[in-house]
């Protein structure tokens, strides 16, 4: 391949896809005020006066596939719920092992989580900032250890799904999922 070649590729070829209306709009802006408020009423009001959290960044990205583009293969159930989860092991494992060496560890906790998910099939894109979290995310954080991949990465992902099983089905014009596994 020539270095013309190499750069032309990064034209890309395909057409942008259409936007959306405005109740397709108001449809994901339900889905992810309901959310992600959910989850952080529920961190404010338990998690939060027992040292816990039930809400971290890499929902807001969530959000965004479950209540936005709910057709993504990246948006499905097993996707969601797994990515997080498995993500949130790669990184607590990946911080324990090398923690004293930041870069490393984070270096580690996001390769280690993208492989997971290849190879489980739950591909999700916010778990790499979940596995990334789990290294960067302070004492309080730290301190949750592997319990961190249930509260709040596993039980917030659960509740970002029961919203969008809900949500998303009260349109005529959508349906989630597209498929469980």
């Amino acid at each position: 391949m020539t270095l013309r070649e190499y750069f032309t590729k990064m034209k890309g070829g395909a057409k942008s896809p259409p936007g959306v209306g405005w109740t397709e709009a108001l449809w994901s802006w339900l889905g992810a005020c309901i959310g992600i408020g959910l989850c952080g009423y529920i961190s404010a009001r338990y998690c939060e006066p027992r040292d816990l959290t039930l809400i971290i960044g890499s929902f807001g990205a969530s959000a965004v596939l479950v209540y936005a583009a709910i057709k993504s293969p990246l948006a499905q159930p097993r996707n969601l719920v797994g990515g997080h989860v498995l993500s949130a092991l790669a990184g607590v494992a990946s911080y324990q092992l090398f923690g004293d060496i930041l870069w490393i560890a984070a270096a580690l906790s996001v390769s280690l989580a993208i492989v997971v998910m290849l190879i489980t099939k739950t591909l999700h894109p916010p778990g790499g900032a979940t596995a990334l979290i789990a290294v960067i995310g302070g004492k309080k954080i730290h301190d949750l250890g592997f319990l961190y991949a249930l509260l709040p990465a596993g039980a917030g992902a659960l509740i970002l799904l029961a919203v969008a099983l809900l949500v998303n089905n009260l349109s005529e014009n959508r349906r989630y999922p597209e498929y469980w596994s």
